[in-house]
């Protein structure tokens, strides 16, 4: 069975492929920067914005994973990706691939309460936009019986060894370097975060599957923290005092006026400014699974961060 990873080389991409090496699957990694393939690995150049290159990168495969991460600018947003998602379509068609799209929750919007597969999209953000719009492109395609897809659907995730997230670099590195912290929003909120790893293995069991297709899945997902609480906890796993400094939204403004990604990320600032609650139950349940407690992830991780 060939599985290609579409957009490889980010967080989950890596996890992912982690999962499937271990079960000694032929995994097909496509990426616009060269990675060096290994074992059952094999490596390909492709432009996920060129249907041809799409196509001829993910020949022949029985799952495709679609992990892309583009730049966070929502113009750039608009223009790549719908795009990519009806090439991504097209191909596993044509292949009679299974899709597994992993997303993010931009569009659910502001929500009061807990964030489930059944949440309805009401974003409040272009990106969040953006989102709903793809989302419901591929979902559409899967309910017409044209396609055989899932989504998969984290929270803000934290364990990323290319430290991406906002916890790993504003929090997690800071106090493995023996710096101060930083949170953005109010600390007293919950805040749900999702370890990567768990996003990876919740990607691969998806795939493991097909009876889990055409439908939504949140990943693996701890209960939520408060930002204090996570801060706290980060604070014990590296032995440093619980120091932190908070960010607000005309913070943000003002060092997006230098910085185009904080300019960006302004519009998403509605998620630590009120309790941001991923629930991750159905699968949990269907599964018979659970996410990886914070204190166990914190530790894993700090044993990765204290080596760089």
């Amino acid at each position: 069975m060939k599985h290609t990873i579409l957009g490889a080389g980010g967080p989950v991409s890596n996890a992912l492929t982690h999962e499937l090496e271990n079960s000694n699957q032929h995994i097909h990694l496509v990426s616009r920067k060269p990675i060096q393939p290994k074992g059952n690995t094999t490596w390909a150049k492709a432009d996920l914005t060129n249907h041809d290159e799409v196509r001829q990168a993910a020949k022949g495969s029985d799952i495709i994973y679609l992990c892309a991460g583009l730049v966070y600018d929502k113009t750039i947003w608009q223009q790549q990706w719908p795009k990519i998602m009806q090439n991504v379509i097209d191909v596993a068609k044509e292949n009679n691939s299974r899709l597994i799209f992993f997303d993010n929750v931009y569009m659910y919007g502001l929500v009061n309460g807990p964030m489930t597969e059944n949440t309805p999209y009401n974003p409040c953000s272009i990106k969040g936009e953006v989102r709903a719009k793809i989302a419901t492109q591929l979902m559409d395609e899967a309910k017409a019986g044209n396609i055989k897809a899932s989504i998969a659907r984290a929270a803000d995730f934290y364990g990323s060894e290319q430290l991406k997230s906002v916890a790993d670099m504003m929090v997690l590195d800071k106090y493995a370097k023996k710096q101060k912290a930083q949170w953005i929003g109010k600390p007293e909120l919950k805040h749900s975060l999702t370890y990567v790893p768990d996003a990876g293995k919740g990607m691969y069991l998806l795939g493991q599957h097909p009876e889990t297709d055409n439908q939504i899945w949140h990943m693996p997902t701890a209960p939520a923290l408060t930002g204090k609480e996570f801060i706290a906890l980060a604070a014990k796993v590296f032995n440093v005092e619980p120091k932190y400094s908070t960010i607000n939204k005309l913070m943000m403004r003002l060092a997006g006026i230098f910085n185009k990604d904080i300019r960006s990320a302004v519009e998403m600032n509605y998620q630590y400014t009120n309790d941001y609650i991923f629930d991750s139950t159905k699968f949990e349940l269907a599964f018979n699974i659970k996410a990886t407690d914070y204190e166990t992830g914190l530790n894993e991780f700090s044993k990765f961060l204290t080596k760089v």
